[in-house]
């Protein structure tokens, strides 16, 4: 299926790895031309077409030099996949191994610097620039957000509020010509679950269970339906969908699973 978006461009957050690497892939597969910001080059991204940029999207400039040198590489912006999350393990596990009580303040502003801060902040740079070319922004969420409660409960908060995000901007925009539109993974086959080092594994050791067999475990706790893990690819194909010219907006689309059972 022609999904319409070729001879397009893209702003893609965290695409050196992951969800963002696989969206980064996806998107020029369509013919469409990529500018990622991440922290890194790694060797995979650098395979690709994109046009990297290094930069810290977790402070209050990253994301404007992004969106501008974005501009001045693609000429205008059509479409924004704002994707960059988890960050460091001992990032993530905080959220994980501590309550309410114990994380601290610095743990909060971070959290929410990487997770909402910077997808605000992008957002709002290429806000011109998408209301000119009618363009759409796809949020990349986590079902957390509809699971608060749970573990890591401040990136499960910070995830709820992007996903209200979402709703702002397709409000405040759409008489513009700009889309909105959540994409909400469960768990996915990235570092996070499969990096010996990742925040699974260091979950595993601290219980003292096998990688493999803690992360089965952990997948059939949160009743997943298919009884699998989603691939990354799986999701960069919805990024696609959502990010085509259609009349979606305000929308938010579970890839789970079947782990969110409520309506």
């Amino acid at each position: 299926m022609d999904l319409e978006l070729s001879g397009k461009t893209a702003v893609v957050t965290g695409g050196s790895k992951g969800i963002g690497l696989a969206t980064v892939r996806a998107l020029l597969a369509e013919g469409m031309r990529v500018v990622t910001g991440s922290r890194t080059v790694t060797p995979a991204l650098a395979e690709t077409a994109a046009v990297p940029v290094t930069v810290d999207l977790a402070t209050p400039e990253g994301p404007v030099e992004l969106v501008e040198r974005a501009l001045a590489e693609l000429g205008g912006i059509d479409v924004v996949v704002n994707n960059v999350g988890i960050g460091d393990t001992e990032d993530i596990n905080k959220g994980l191994l501590h309550n309410l009580l114990d994380l601290p303040d610095k743990a909060w502003e971070h959290t929410f610097d990487l997770h909402f801060y910077s997808a605000l902040r992008v957002s709002r740079a290429a806000l011109p620039s998408l209301v000119e070319r009618h363009g759409t922004i796809v949020n990349v969420s986590s079902t957390g957000a509809r699971l608060a409660g749970s573990g890591p409960f401040d990136y499960n908060a910070a995830k709820a509020a992007l996903n209200a995000l979402t709703k702002v901007i397709a409000e405040q925009f759409g008489a513009e010509g700009v889309r909105a539109i959540t994409v909400s993974p469960g768990p996915v086959a990235t570092g996070v679950w499969t990096d010996p080092d990742g925040p699974i594994a260091q979950l595993a050791k601290q219980n003292g269970v096998e990688h493999q067999a803690f992360a089965d475990q952990l997948l059939s706790d949160f009743g997943t339906t298919t009884g699998r893990i989603t691939t990354p690819e799986e999701v960069a194909r919805l990024i696609a969908f959502a990010a085509s010219p259609n009349n979606i907006t305000g929308a938010e689309y579970l890839i789970d699973g079947g782990i969110v059972k409520n309506v």
